[in-house]
Parts: C-alpha cells; sequence; structure tokens
C-alpha cells in the first residue's frame, strides 16, 4: 500500500462515493490521472490497490472508488444498476479533474471485468478522456454471458421479477450471477488478499430485467485509446467478442493472455505481465513517450500473446501462461 495515498470522498446523486488517491509519484507539475473501479460488487480493497500503486509508483495518479451501495460508500446496499454505476462514474471523472495538480486534459479510466464495460462507457460519451483500461472485460450480456442450466436461468428470472437479491459469486448449479467452475474460489482468492474488503456476496436482480448490458456497442465509434487485456481461458465473459471489438475499435489494443483465468491477473506472474502492459500503454498515451523509447502507432505496437483463434468458447487454445508471442 502507498504511504502517500489519501482517503477521500465525492458525491453522486444524493449519495457519498468512497475513494482513494494515489498521488503520482514524480516531478512537480501537472500530472495524468486513471479514474478506477471494479465490476458488478467488487470493491477498491479487492486487489485494484495493487495496481494504483504501480501506476502511481510509474508516475500517474489513480483514484479508485466505490460504487454506490458497495465497499466504504453510502447507498442503498447491493443495489446494482449499470445506469446508477455509470452516474458514480460521470462524478469520479468530474472530481478527478477537480483535484489539484491533476491535467483535466489527461484522464483515464480503468475497469475490471464488469468495470471494464464501465470503463469503455463513461469514456465513450467524454470526449475529453484520453485513454481507456478494460481488463478480463464484461462487454456485452447477450454475447458474452456462458449457457447457464435452465432451472438457474429461471431462478434467476424470478428473482428479478420478485426485486430479490442474489449471490454475486456461486456454484455452477446456483443462481448467481457468476457461477463458471472455480469461479467462487477464484474470487474469494482476490477478496482474501485484499485490504480489509468491504465485499458482500449480494447483489439485487432487478438490473436483469432491463436493456441488455452492452457497452460493447461503442467500441467501433471510441474515440481514444482503449487497450483491451483478455485472459485466454477466461470462463466468466467469454473472451471472443472482447477480442473483435478491440479489433473494431479505431484506436483498439489488444493483449492476450495464455492459460490466464478471469482471477488470474490479480497476482502472481498475470498481474506482473498485464501491469506491465497497461503502464507501458498509459506511458505512450498519457505521457507521451514509450517505456522502450519508440513512438510507433498503436496498432505497429499491438503484442498479441496467442494470435490463432480456436473457438469462439476459448479463443486461443489452452497453452499455459509462459511466453509471449
Amino acid at each position: 500500500m502507498s504511504m502517500s495515498r489519501k482517503e477521500l470522498t465525492f458525491s453522486s446523486g444524493r449519495d457519498t462515493c468512497a475513494a482513494w488517491f494515489y498521488p503520482a509519484a514524480a516531478d512537480e507539475g501537472m500530472r495524468p490521472i486513471i479514474v478506477m473501479a471494479h465490476g458488478l460488487s467488487g470493491t477498491r480493497r479487492d486487489r485494484l490497490g495493487a495496481f494504483a500503486d504501480r501506476f502511481s509508483a510509474a508516475g500517474i495518479a489513480a483514484f479508485v472508488f466505490d460504487h454506490r451501495g458497495f465497499g466504504d460508500s453510502t447507498g442503498e446496499p447491493d443495489l446494482f444498476e449499470p445506469s446508477r454505476q455509470l452516474e458514480d462514474w460521470r462524478a469520479a471523472i468530474a472530481f478527478a479533474r477537480s483535484l489539484p495538480d491533476i491535467d483535466a486534459e489527461r484522464v483515464a479510466t480503468f475497469g475490471s471485468s464488469f468495470g471494464g464495460g464501465n470503463a469503455l462507457a463513461a469514456a465513450a460519451e467524454d470526449p475529453k478522456v484520453a485513454a481507456v483500461i478494460s481488463q478480463v472485460p464484461f462487454l456485452d450480456r447477450d454475447t458474452q454471458t456462458y449457457a447457464k442450466p435452465r432451472h438457474v436461468v429461471e431462478q434467476l428470472k424470478a428473482a428479478a421479477a420478485e426485486g430479490r437479491y442474489l449471490p454475486a459469486v456461486g456454484q455452477p448449479d446456483e443462481a448467481a450471477f457468476i457461477s463458471a467452475p472455480g469461479a467462487e474460489v477464484g474470487w474469494r482468492r482476490v477478496v482474501a488478499i485484499g485490504e480489509d474488503s468491504r465485499w458482500r456476496n449480494r447483489v439485487s436482480a432487478s438490473w436483469l430485467l432491463g436493456p441488455p448490458y452492452s457497452p460493447i456497442r461503442h467500441a467501433a465509434s471510441l474515440h481514444c485509446p482503449w487497450l483491451v487485456c483478455v485472459a485466454a481461458d477466461d470462463q466468466v465473459a467469454k473472451p471472443g467478442p472482447a477480442i473483435e471489438a478491440a479489433r473494431q475499435a479505431p484506436k483498439g489494443e489488444l493483449r492476450i493472455y495464455p492459460g490466464v483465468d478471469h482471477f488470474d491477473i490479480y497476482d502472481g506472474p498475470p498481474h506482473e505481465a498485464v501491469v506491465a502492459d497497461e503502464i507501458e500503454f498509459l506511458h505512450r498515451h498519457l505521457l507521451g513517450r514509450s517505456l522502450c523509447g519508440t513512438t510507433k502507432a498503436g496498432s505497429e505496437l499491438m503484442r498479441v500473446y496467442l494470435p490463432a483463434l480456436t473457438s469462439d468458447e476459448n479463443p486461443v487454445g489452452k497453452r499455459r501462461f509462459d511466453s509471449k508471442a
């Protein structure tokens, strides 16, 4: 944890969102900033600080927040609505721009999983956002959701119609929003290595009655550079649609990590590889320089770890995470 990290709050609607601000470890002057949040019910304490620390040390300030109703923020507990979270993103970006010594023209957005879609959606509606990072992104409910048993689908529909709450993660035969094999163990491991997590395994189901969540529609018209970090063996969000979205984006850049699942990116070698790619991307687009001393266009720097698409379910096969191709 950064010793210079500051606890801040900002308003969103009638509620107060909790946030951490990580000043950039750099010379004095106006600095770029990256606004960060988790997906679904995840909170800032669930390993987002591990990314923010690295960005800060690399000369980029970071602003990590909890959505209303989750983590340390106020609001109706566990109420999840995509449109409501997007309102929080707007408020967070506006607040980050107002911070002392922050360059309002060099603001990036960053999100994990569902947050990766939110980061894309928030940037798409704000022409002043300079760059976006979406890691293991969930961008489209229709095309990225793996099939669930029929009885689970019926239970989800019933819970939504009755306004009930369900677990965020659970077992494959359980009525939970994320129920891929190994997902509950994977996410609970992330929570366990976090910072005194405030996470609760409870999320409102009524959002399922609304329009399908689909930030992917913004990809082809996105105005700014967009880094999409895809776990090749992601069992939560199908990789194929995210890969195609990155290729369609005018300034899209794609990284695919072999042998990596949805929750593997928060520690160990996968984390080190992902965060290194993210810092290199941010250096080019927020600081105007490359860590390797080049200034090539993003399309020329694209590094796809295992390029051959073998199936829609797992676009890069089953090789282990051990090298870059």
